[in-house]
């Protein structure tokens, strides 16, 4: 599986995670999917609303911010196909933690950021049977 998505909407991803450093940074993913890649086409940047004490290595998506993705996703005529985040000071590998409230059919974009400063996207797909993810290559395309 490919991850498709434009050097803007990457940088914007990536601006996120460095203006919520120390905090994690998310959001959701918009765009298309078939059977061999997705397309991000647009981005919807979310306020962390996790605990104080929990917002550097812990983000929360609630479910108003699930709806306002939906309807944004529906008023462009697009679908919701994943979720971005930042590991401060971290590996932009998923952790346990982000396994166990993953979903298969999400792609999920982790930016590791360091010293506010975002250094590097991967993402990932839970597998069917939530043992583990799987990375996905992320084609990045100049245009958008």
């Amino acid at each position: 599986m490919q991850l498709k998505i434009s050097k803007t909407l990457l940088e914007k991803i990536h601006t996120h995670g460095e203006e919520s450093y120390p905090e994690e940074g998310a959001g959701f993913l918009l765009g298309r999917a078939d059977a061999t890649s997705r397309l991000v086409t647009e981005i919807l940047t979310l306020t962390n609303t996790r605990e104080d004490t929990a917002r550097h290595n812990r983000y929360l998506l609630t479910p108003q911010d699930m709806l306002r993705a939906e309807r944004k996703a529906e008023r462009l005529g697009l679908d919701v196909i994943g979720v971005f985040h930042s590991h401060p000071d971290h590996p932009n590998q998923p952790s346990e933690f982000d396994r166990e409230w993953a979903m298969p059919w999400f792609s999920y974009i982790i930016t590791s950021v360091h010293s506010e400063k975002a250094i590097e996207s991967r993402s990932w797909r839970l597998t069917d049977d939530r043992a583990r993810f799987v990375e996905e290559i992320i084609q990045v395309n100049s245009k958008q």
